[in-house]
């Protein structure tokens, strides 16, 4: 038997691969809020999804330097230079950051994913 949670994790469209392959890194907003906000990253011709706020004190992944040592795909946070795995979210520093699956199909990308993604934020209101 599969939990509620299992349930509403689905392949989400997040857009035309012509378009999100011409950055190496794009937040992707997240119907749930900034907290579950997504990094698309392309890469040697290959796209990768990760949370988009750093394991250790949510830094904006997505403005981090992506580089590559000894075969491994990595981001490192530009607040204080945490690396991950773009493929398994480890870490050298033992953090393990959320990977999400991603799949191309008929010229888009899909990110397997709990909420609703978009290019653009959703309009939430934010109560005091």
């Amino acid at each position: 038997m599969t939990s509620p949670e299992d349930e509403s994790v689905s392949w989400r469209l997040t857009g035309p691969v012509s378009e999100l392959s011409k950055k190496q890194c794009r937040l992707i907003y997240s119907s749930d809020g900034r907290d579950a906000d997504v990094c698309l990253f392309h890469v040697n011709g290959e796209f990768f999804a990760m949370d988009a706020r750093c394991a250790h004190s949510g830094g904006p992944l997505c403005d981090g330097d992506i580089e590559e040592a000894d075969g491994v795909l990595q981001v490192f946070c530009p607040w204080h230079d945490y690396d991950f795995n773009l493929k398994t979210g480890k870490s050298s520093t033992g953090l393990q950051q959320q990977v999400y699956e991603v799949k191309l199909e008929d010229g888009n990308v899909y990110v397997k994913h709990a909420s609703e993604l978009s290019l653009q934020p959703f309009g939430q209101v934010k109560e005091n």
